[in-house]
């Protein structure tokens, strides 16, 4: 086990060819929202009680009624087969190990029957985008029903791809297009080139069946960046539920009035999220929305956070805040990137270890104890 999640990035960044770790890694434009995303973890410091009894502490929580190791999700994340073969398999078997949720994205790699096949016992979420043809969504829900996920994540914040300048200056485009570039990188890259190789480039494996269709990444991948219905709005809530029995959350929300729409029409949850600083190049965090929501609504529906988090200090920090839990998203695939399954389950635990850490350290050894009192802004 490496010694943090920085450690693990650095190991993702020697294996991946440039175009692949700038995936991973980048944000929108400039990238101010995701070091904006990074930033914010450090304006709020601990304010530790000492001479308490922090002999048991437990980070033991449930999300709807599931019972949860600790207050994380490992977040959804599409194309990871870019990363490592059957990337959302692993993923899958990493969370249910450590005893957490896992989010599957609709722009999986792996079909969403065969992750359950992985992690049989774990609690599985399902993150849906919806294209034009309301069908192929359909579909996505009814089988994901059909396999047991618990929990849809519907992702309202992705319209239109934002605009991200070093998959340009990489000539990143789907499928992988052969150029001189991107030989001499694998030529300096030869263990994530012959998985490749060997396993062939990755595949929209979901999206094709429910399109019925044999795996066109291409075609899919054209579908999701181009293709997305812009009509959706709130109202089309009720078009979900008609299709969807389990529980709903609604991810990308980044201010309070779409948060009491999100209550008002019936979600179950949202994700305060910038998706990771990867669409708007210039957002608040949503670190620094989540007081005023959790304050207003916490008692009323769940709030989820994403974004920044890359010590299990920050997710400490954002329970202590009012989130009900933390969506991880890059620093499992950093894991994942460098050392394949046991690197997301490194990770896992690495992130867990520090946040029984951080608890026993601020005196606190109960979850439901952790509040705001144990946290101050930063003086400026």
């Amino acid at each position: 086990m490496l010694s943090c999640v920085a450690d693990y990035r650095i190991a993702a960044r020697k294996r991946l060819p440039r175009l692949a770790f700038d995936y991973l890694d980048g944000g929108a434009e400039d990238g101010d929202a995701l070091r904006r995303n990074l930033d914010a973890y450090r304006q709020w410091l601990f304010r530790p009680r000492v001479l308490t009894d922090v002999s048991q502490c437990s980070l033991a929580t449930q999300f709807f009624g599931h019972a949860a190791q600790a207050p994380l999700i490992v977040g959804p994340t599409g194309l990871n087969g870019l990363f490592w073969p059957r990337a959302d398999e692993l993923l899958a078997q990493a969370a249910s190990h450590a005893g957490l949720p896992f989010v599957l994205s609709t722009a999986s790699t792996s079909l969403l029957e065969d992750v359950r096949a992985a992690a049989p016992g774990g609690d599985l979420w399902m993150q849906l985008y919806v294209p034009k043809d309301r069908r192929i969504a359909e579909d996505l829900m009814r089988r994901a029903s059909a396999a047991g996920f618990s929990t849809l994540v519907l992702t309202v914040d992705v319209p239109v791809h934002g605009k991200r300048d070093h998959d340009t200056r990489n000539g990143f485009a789907l499928p992988l297009r052969v150029s001189p570039r991107l030989v001499a990188d694998c030529i300096l890259h030869p263990r994530w080139c012959w998985q490749i190789a060997r396993h062939g480039a990755p595949q929209l494996k979901n999206l094709a069946r429910s399109v019925g269709e044999r795996a066109d990444l291409s075609r899919h991948a054209a579908m999701l960046s181009r293709q997305m219905d812009l009509t959706l709005t709130w109202t089309d809530l009720a078009w979900i539920r008609r299709h969807w029995s389990g529980k709903l959350i609604v991810k990308g929300v980044q201010g309070r009035d779409d948060a009491v729409l999100a209550h008002a029409y019936g979600a179950d949850g949202i994700v305060l999220s910038n998706h990771g600083g990867r669409q708007l190049g210039s957002t608040l965090s949503p670190l620094e929305l989540l007081p005023q929501i959790a304050d207003e609504l916490g008692d009323r529906l769940g709030v989820f956070i994403d974004g920044g988090i890359r010590r299990g200090s920050d997710a400490v920090k954002a329970v202590a805040l009012g989130a009900r839990g933390v969506l991880l998203g890059r620093a499992p695939l950093y894991g994942l990137a460098g050392r394949g399954g046991a690197g997301v389950e490194e990770v896992l635990a690495l992130v867990m270890n520090e946040m029984l850490i951080t608890m026993r350290l601020l005196g606190c050894g109960k979850l439901a104890r952790l509040g705001r009192e144990f946290v101050e802004r930063a003086p400026v």
